[in-house]
């Protein structure tokens, strides 16, 4: 194993073994609090399935762990899954970080999910990501994991008005807001996937030029 693989398996190992501890202590928190009110284990599982923040934690969790396991991933999951976890991080930060002020335990599970895993697994893809693998060709597989969420969301909103975040509440907003919100993620997610595959075209690049200097 040389240095470079080992470097990107202990980051991941890192990145990995938060995930898996803050996603844990999550469901503790949500059960905890679900059946306080009353409710069942099983209904906090069935809201926290529906967080697209869980979602796409548990996908970051385990890509991570198959890093560590494998030495890497396909390309276009990496850079699939970080595109996904960076909106996360950007939409938390932009719109829902206001709505609450979480302390204890919650606050620093809230900080790992949102802050710090995005961070560190977008690093991990511009540090250790295969490039010039990736091209437009992903990009609608990419825009696939956020629309069938959507999708999702607001059929199970409909059955038992349950909505995971204020911005999809179509019960209180109604479908049109809904839409234009869906739009603007949609949209913000497209730019971020040109982004990233511009940013893998500039990596590429200088990893060449070091590797014509080196050799």
């Amino acid at each position: 194993m040389g240095r470079r693989e080992a470097a990107s398996r202990l980051l991941a190992g890192a990145i990995a073994l938060l995930g898996w501890f803050a996603l844990a202590a999550q469901f503790a928190l949500l059960a905890t609090l679900t059946t306080a009110k009353g409710g069942t284990v099983l209904g906090a599982a069935l809201q926290y399935l529906g967080y697209f923040t869980i979602l796409t934690n548990l996908l970051t969790a385990s890509v991570m762990s198959a890093i560590v396991l494998r030495g890497g991933v396909a390309a276009t999951l990496q850079a699939g899954m970080t595109l996904s976890i960076a909106v996360v991080g950007i939409i938390y930060s932009l719109v829902l970080r206001t709505l609450w002020a979480p302390t204890g335990w919650q606050k620093l599970v809230d900080a790992l999910l949102h802050d710090v895993i995005p961070v560190l697994a977008v690093a991990h893809w511009a540090i250790f990501g295969l490039r010039s693998v990736i091209g437009w060709r992903d990009v609608p597989l990419w825009l696939a994991w956020p629309t069938a969420f959507l999708v999702v969301a607001l059929a199970r909103g409909a059955v038992d008005g349950w909505y995971p975040y204020p911005f999809l509440d179509a019960g209180q907003f109604g479908y049109a807001i809904v839409l234009r919100n869906a739009l603007a993620i949609t949209a913000l997610f497209a730019v971020l996937a040109a982004s990233l595959i511009g940013l893998d075209r500039v990596l590429a690049s200088i990893a060449r030029r070091l590797s014509s200097r080196s050799s």
